[in-house]
């Protein structure tokens, strides 16, 4: 399955707006080392994992949520400013599904 951020080339058919929001739990021993982090300075190497668990995630469940409605993939695709919130992290994802067209003849 295609999950794009531009449009496509080939013919399609354009479908419904699809959505997803995923908020991953931070731990609370690793959420208090960020927070002593945040103090000294640093990478931020656990809620930069989080983030990315939740992109991953919230990219599947986009692609899933897809098949499950009959699309070929989902163009478009924007992925909201993920915020780490109160102990986790909040992503959204969103893109139009789309169906490829077939033209008799070609």
């Amino acid at each position: 399955m295609l999950i794009s951020l531009d449009h496509l080339q080939e013919k399609i058919e354009v479908g419904e707006l699809l959505t997803v929001v995923v908020v991953k739990a931070a731990n609370v021993v690793s959420d208090i080392r960020e927070n002593i982090r945040n103090l000294t300075g640093g990478r931020m190497e656990h809620y930069e994992k989080l983030i990315q668990d939740g992109v991953d995630t919230a990219l599947e469940n986009l692609e899933k949520k897809a098949k499950e409605r009959g699309y070929d993939g989902v163009i478009g695709v924007k992925i909201s400013n993920p915020m780490v919130v109160t102990g986790g992290a909040e992503i959204i994802v969103y893109g139009n599904g789309f169906k490829k067209v077939t033209v008799q003849g070609e």
